[in-house]
């Protein structure tokens, strides 16, 4: 393959600015503030940043149930788009807000009635001193609260979603601003009571986040009602009438259901991941935290990416130009690549050096924190083109593939190698690094599926 091949020409990166750009910034202020959120808890204690580290684990799980439900409903949408069919969306847009309210009860259900059972997976008694009863004290208080602001996050990622596949990344990318600005400044007067606000710590910081999700959806959907006649057809006569067509909801469900399941199953193995890890020992919980957070932030490039080539590529493939599609996805892969290596550089150098910033952590955790977050800058290349397989892959309706690319090599590899070489009586030092090395299976897989075309089909 000739290099020339990969570089797109002007017009090429101007549409990918204009597709990728707003969701890289809202992505980076989100990611940012989640930063300095995570900053904030962490200056109270290292128990307190570990319990909501913890159930931030928890809640990640129903975050990506949503996500992967409405991807799958999505790629449909972006089709339909392509087709210029305001019916079709209008139908996607129903179907997810259906499966918002069924996500939403039964997370609620699950996390009211075995939240305590689910957290204490988490903690585990070590050497490095850490106190477990505080911290599930902690863990429970910020539960809670959270669970409030669910429902209006699963709504406004249903409306975000479709705005975004319908060619509007702006009205997404500025609700989300204002959200975490929002966010930002109540953890602030509320994690440590300033102007006259009550001093809530982890409940502080669980109430901040509520609001502002509330705050993202109100605004989402009015605006998107409030813009339905000139603006966003599809959004007329939402909620006159329930019903979805038949034939659509089966290959809508038929195409959701292993995204679902994929991102159900990753995040549940994430999760079982960060319960390996935590076997370590509670400083690991933390380290884990700060170092996430970190590597979240710099991770925005190629991450946006990703959802570009999703939004880019399934336009192409409804309007039927199946060779512009693959010459497309192409040159983007490789500016994801390309991007995800200048960010690397700036994790391993710059972002190294943010944990010093939390001074009531403890020293270990601090010292641990720098050596995940080097790791995770030298693998990000391979998790650059894993991601924009998957988003290429997704695109086209292969989403049974997508699950096992995804989700399959996590459980069969990823998940019980990081349990064997615990048990095994190896150092996190050793653990961490061979896990995230375990991605360059899923880059072989994932280039040679691309390169097959297998992706390449219109759907609608």
């Amino acid at each position: 393959m000739k290099i020339k091949s990969l570089i797109g020409d002007k017009a090429f990166y101007k549409m990918t600015f204009t597709v990728a750009v707003p969701i890289m910034l809202q992505n980076f202020i989100t990611n940012l503030v989640n930063m300095l959120d995570n900053l904030m808890v962490g200056s109270v204690g290292t128990e307190q940043m570990s319990g909501v580290s913890v159930v931030n684990q928890l809640v990640f799980i129903f975050n990506l149930a949503v996500f992967g439900a409405i991807s799958g409903v999505g790629i449909f949408t972006a089709q339909f788009y392509g087709k210029n069919d305001n019916d079709g969306i209008r139908y996607t847009l129903r179907y997810k807000l259906y499966i918002c309210l069924v996500l939403f009860l039964i997370a609620l259900g699950i996390f009211s009635f075995f939240g305590e059972d689910l957290i204490s997976m988490f903690l585990h008694e070590s050497d490095d001193g850490g106190d477990l009863v505080a911290t599930m004290g902690y863990a429970k208080d910020y539960l809670q609260v959270i669970l409030i602001g669910l429902l209006p996050f699963a709504i406004a990622n249903a409306f975000a979603g479709t705005l975004r596949e319908t060619g509007d990344t702006f009205t997404p990318m500025i609700t989300g601003l204002i959200a975490v600005v929002i966010n930002c400044v109540f953890n602030y007067l509320l994690i440590f009571g300033k102007f006259g606000f009550p001093e809530m710590g982890v409940r502080g910081a669980a109430a901040a986040t509520v609001l502002s999700r509330y705050v993202e959806c109100i605004i989402l959907v009015t605006y998107a009602v409030a813009k339905r006649k000139t603006k966003f057809p599809y959004v007329r006569y939402i909620l006159k009438s329930f019903s979805i067509p038949l034939e659509l909801t089966v290959s809508v469900t038929k195409k959701a259901i292993p995204l679902f399941l994929n991102e159900v199953l990753w995040s549940t193995g994430m999760s079982m991941l960060s319960v390996a890890y935590s076997l370590h020992g509670l400083n690991v919980v933390a380290a884990s935290s700060i170092a996430n957070t970190v590597n979240n932030l710099f991770m925005i490039a190629f991450l946006s990416m990703g959802s570009s080539i999703g939004i880019i590529a399934g336009k192409l493939l409804g309007a039927g130009k199946h060779e512009e599609a693959v010459d497309t996805v192409k040159k983007l892969i490789a500016f994801s690549v390309a991007l995800s290596i200048v960010m690397g550089v700036l994790l391993f150098t710059v972002g190294a050096m943010i944990p010093s910033l939390y001074q009531k952590t403890d020293l270990s955790a601090r010292e641990l924190a720098v050596y995940f977050i080097r790791v995770f800058a030298l693998v990000m290349w391979i998790d650059s083109i894993a991601n924009a397989s998957y988003f290429t892959l997704r695109s086209g309706g292969k989403t049974f593939v997508t699950f096992l690319f995804d989700s399959g090599t996590l459980w069969a590899l990823s998940v019980p190698a990081a349990f064997i070489l615990y048990y095994a009586g190896l150092s996190i030092y050793w653990v961490f690094p061979i896990i995230q090395l375990i991605g360059i299976i899923k880059v072989i897989v994932g280039l040679t599926l691309v390169g097959k075309k297998v992706w390449v089909r219109t759907l609608i």
